[in-house]
């Protein structure tokens, strides 16, 4: 006797079957969602505006994926600028020492 295993992946949109998993990031997160022909289709549509303005990451281009939950620290040439750069703003950051994740944050949106 025979046995057929099938294993059939769902849209996890819109409860058809699914043909491919879409893998996207934002805001440092990655994601994943399985999805149709039709709606992989209309995510990459309407992310087309917006992929077609920005440029790739140095981080995305350089490295494999990150560890969950690991925390991104600023190599010392680059702390000098966000120092340089924060200063500059007006915002009070240390001499030294671990930068203020909320200043790493403006930092990068600036830049």
């Amino acid at each position: 006797m025979a046995t057929q295993i099938q294993k059939l992946v769902i849209d996890d949109l819109d409860g058809s079957e699914a043909k491919e998993t879409v893998m996207f990031a934002i805001d440092g997160t990655e994601y994943e969602i399985d999805l149709s022909d039709d709606n992989a289709k209309s995510l990459r549509a309407a992310l087309t505006p917006y992929i077609a303005c920005a440029r790739r990451s140095p981080a995305a281009a350089g490295r494999g994926r990150k560890r969950a939950g690991a925390p991104q620290r600023p190599s010392r040439d680059r702390s000098s600028e966000i120092r340089a750069w924060a200063k500059a703003q007006g915002l009070e950051v240390s001499e030294r020492g671990r930068i203020a994740s909320h200043i790493v944050a403006r930092y990068e949106a600036a830049h």
